[in-house]
């Protein structure tokens, strides 16, 4: 009979839980990256930079709290056109975003530590075309702790694809972030009521720290 994990407690035990980091990279993030650049002046959703160092600094403290998790794995965005699928390309109109082999696809504010995974991704999930999931079932994960940005696109993306390949879906809310607010509690909501759970980091650092 197979075992179902229901409760926040069984889904988050760091012998089968991975801590997600989706895209915590300077484009998305930074002080002059591509979305803080582009948007500064025309969008009514800027990048914020200050929210984004909060979400590293609470990012940074649950991945800390966390002795020993099945795993840590940072999702790495690079969207050189040459990787970009058709669809996707008609929805870019320059190659200036996560640019392999410059800044602005480095890490904002986070290292991976040594025997952290880390795999790079060329379109919002991190389960498509990539190793993730033969990486994580190696390990026995079962739960996804999903932290980084944007909540409403790669996050989003990623934990949808997770939960349809059968991991639990845990996300964690300060630590994770939009420039689109109102996109960010609508998939929060979402993860309440379809995929999985929303809790603080707080929490989390309890439950991975045992």
């Amino acid at each position: 009979m197979r075992q179902v994990l229901r409760t926040l407690e069984e889904q988050v035990q760091p012998a089968h839980a991975a801590l997600l980091v989706v895209d915590m990279q300077n484009d998305f993030c930074a002080e002059g990256g591509y979305l803080q650049r582009t948007r500064a002046a025309t969008s009514r959703n800027p990048i914020r930079v200050e929210d984004n160092v909060v979400i590293a600094r609470n990012i940074e403290a649950l991945a800390a709290a966390a002795r020993q998790p099945a795993c840590r794995w940072c999702g790495r965005s690079v969207y050189d056109f040459k990787y970009l699928a058709d669809a996707h390309l008609a929805k870019r109109t320059d190659e200036a975003l996560c640019i392999e082999g410059t800044g602005g696809v480095d890490f904002f504010q986070i290292r991976p530590q040594p025997g952290d995974l880390v795999v790079d991704k060329h379109t919002f999930s991190g389960f498509f075309e990539t190793e993730l999931h033969d990486l994580l079932q190696a390990r026995g994960v079962k739960t996804l702790v999903m932290t980084g940005v944007a909540t409403n696109v790669c996050v989003d993306s990623t934990l949808r694809h997770g939960f349809f390949l059968g991991y639990n879906v845990v996300v964690a809310e300060d630590c994770v972030g939009s420039g689109n607010q109102a996109a960010h509690e609508g998939t929060l909501s979402t993860v309440r009521v379809n995929f999985g759970t929303v809790t603080d980091s707080a929490a989390l650092r309890t439950l991975l720290g045992e």
